[in-house]
Order: structure tokens, then C-alpha cells, then sequence
């Protein structure tokens, strides 16, 4: 079974790779356009990326606890609830504090993350050479985060967002940008001298995507097609009905079993956001994309605490 497990993913990022290229060369092509008009089509695009990444964040509980009795799986999913509640309430009080939270947290998530999607890739081949998780995850989760965001493009996209948050970084975007860019070349020298040319091929397409790409462009890509679904990948390895699927052979049952329960979460999602817009009497054509980015933030919360058991089992 360990061979249909290591083709879904070698799939999955093959994907991932095609997706951000495409983005990349798509930058290229049409940035004339792209600088010329407006960014509502932005807008879509990134909610677009978050209606395609916010199911594989919704079942933790599953992951979490799969055997357990209906009371402590009620306890777990109120407690979880809550802890994302107190988060929208933290960032909707507290707009630059916690987006300055949220850069560093989804920095981390996303970098461990895909180190820890690498090292179950390794888990099943044979022979692998010696992979720099940590290092590799530092910078995979800083390029996407931190470049478009001290990008001179990132003013409109902020500003479109919430213009509380336009001098987030209280005027370090250089200092920032030299940090990021001195470990990524210390890790892509780390992973050639390792030998591990496909992680030093994902880095770099994450660069030329962090740099080419507007924004919210950018983190639409990242999100939607990578970070999303290579979560979604190692998703696959602990649900039962995932790994009922690999065991009849059929790698494409498995990927969508572990689509299919997020898709509520995904309904609910946006009704929440539709609620607090209501309930704060905003405009939901003004508000809408702000406040449903509050909400996945805050859910990222409990999400990122809970999917660090999993993490540190890839990772060890």
C-alpha cells in the first residue's frame, strides 16, 4: 500500500509544481493587464483559493479522534470552537497585533507543513538522502508569507483587505525581505549539498511565485493549490476511509475522502462570515473578503495546535 501512498503524492505535488508555475508564467504574460486595472478580480480569486483550501482544515476531530464516544467527541469540537471564537474576537479587536500573529503562525504551519509532507514522501521511497527538515520548512514558510507582504505591490492588496493594516510591519519590509532571502539561499545551499534537488526546484518556484505574482494572486496559488492540497495528501495517511480506499488500489477514492466531510466546514465558513458582517451592520461587498480572512485565521488557530501531533509524527 506504501506505493499507491507514494504515487498520490508525488501527484499531488507534481500538481502543486504545474499550478504555481503556471501562476508564474501567467504573471509574466499578462503583468500589463494586471497593473492596469482593478483588483476585484483579485478578490474572487482569493476567495476562490479559500473555498478550495478551507475543507482540509476541517477535519481535525477525525484525525484527532477517530474511535472516540460522541461526549468527548462533542467536548473536543466546543472546545475547539471556542478557542477559534476567542481568535476572530482577538483579531477583530486587535487588527495589526494579530495579523502580525497571524504572519508568523501561518509561516510556521505552512513551512512544517510541507517539510513534514517531504519526510512522508521519504517515509515510502527507497534510499532517500538526507533531508534539512527544519531548514527547508523556515524558508518554505516564509516565502509565501513574508515576500508578497513586503512587496511594493502589497499596499493595494492591503488596502483592499483592511487599511488598518497597511503599516503592519511599522516599516522593517527590507529588513524583513534581507532575512528571508539570506536563509532561503542558505537553505537551497543546504539542499544541494544534500543532493535534494526537488525541495531546491519547490523553493525556488516558491520565490519566482512570491515576487511575480500580485498578492493576494500569489497567496491564492499557495493556498489553494499547494499548501492546501498537500495537507489534504497526508490527510490520506489516517482516515479510515482513505486508507480503506488505498487498500482496493485507488488512490483518487482516497484523495476525495479526504475532501468530502471538509465540505460543510467550507458552507459554514461563509455563513459565519455573512453573520458578523450582519451583526457589525459593514458592507458585505467592502467586508466580505476581510472578515471570512478573520475567520480561516482564527480557525487556523486550533487547526495549527491540533495538526502538531501529526507533524511531529512526519517529522520524526
Amino acid at each position: 500500500m506504501a506505493e499507491i501512498e507514494l504515487d498520490l503524492f508525488l501527484r499531488v505535488r507534481k500538481f502543486s509544481r504545474w499550478a504555481v508555475a503556471l501562476a508564474i508564467v501567467g504573471s509574466f504574460l499578462f503583468a500589463q493587464f494586471i497593473e492596469s486595472s482593478g483588483n476585484t478580480w483579485q478578490v474572487a480569486v482569493a476567495l476562490v483559493a479559500l473555498a478550495i483550501g478551507i475543507p482540509h482544515g476541517a477535519l481535525d476531530h477525525l484525525v484527532t479522534l477517530p474511535k472516540s464516544a460522541p461526549l468527548k467527541m462533542a467536548g473536543f469540537i466546543a472546545i475547539y470552537v471556542a478557542v477559534a471564537v476567542l481568535a476572530v474576537f482577538a483579531i477583530l479587536t486587535w487588527n495589526v497585533a494579530g495579523f502580525i500573529v497571524v504572519v508568523i503562525m501561518s509561516a510556521v504551519h505552512f513551512g512544517i507543513g510541507d517539510a513534514a509532507f517531504i519526510s512522508e514522501i521519504d517515509r515510502r521511497s527507497v534510499d532517500p538522502k538526507l533531508f534539512p527538515r527544519y531548514i527547508y520548512a523556515i524558508a518554505a514558510g516564509a516565502l509565501p508569507v513574508i515576500v508578497p507582504l513586503v512587496s511594493d505591490k502589497s499596499s493595494a492588496a492591503l488596502q483592499r483587505v483592511n487599511p488598518n493594516l497597511l503599516n503592519w510591519n511599522h516599516g522593517i519590509s527590507n529588513d524583513l525581505l534581507l532575512w528571508t532571502m539570506l536563509f532561503t539561499g542558505f537553505a537551497l545551499l543546504r539542499l544541494i549539498q544534500k543532493r535534494r534537488d526537488a525541495e531546491a526546484i519547490d523553493l525556488v518556484l516558491l520565490y519566482l511565485l512570491a515576487v511575480t505574482a500580485l498578492p493576494l494572486v500569489a497567496f491564492a496559488v499557495y493556498f489553494g493549490c499547494w499548501h492546501a492540497m498537500r495537507h489534504t495528501a497526508r490527510l490520506t495517511l489516517v482516515l479510515p476511509r482513505s486508507q480503506k480506499a488505498f487498500a482496493e488500489g485507488n488512490s483518487g477514492k482516497a484523495f476525495l475522502g479526504a475532501i468530502w466531510p471538509g465540505l460543510p466546514a467550507l458552507v459554514g465558513t461563509f455563513v459565519v462570515s455573512a453573520l458578523i458582517i450582519v451583526f457589525r451592520r459593514d458592507s458585505i461587498s467592502d467586508q466580505f473578503l476581510w472578515i471570512t480572512l478573520v475567520v480561516v485565521w482564527a480557525l487556523t488557530v486550533p487547526h495549527m495546535a491540533v495538526t502538531a501531533r501529526l507533524d511531529r509524527k512526519a517529522l520524526s
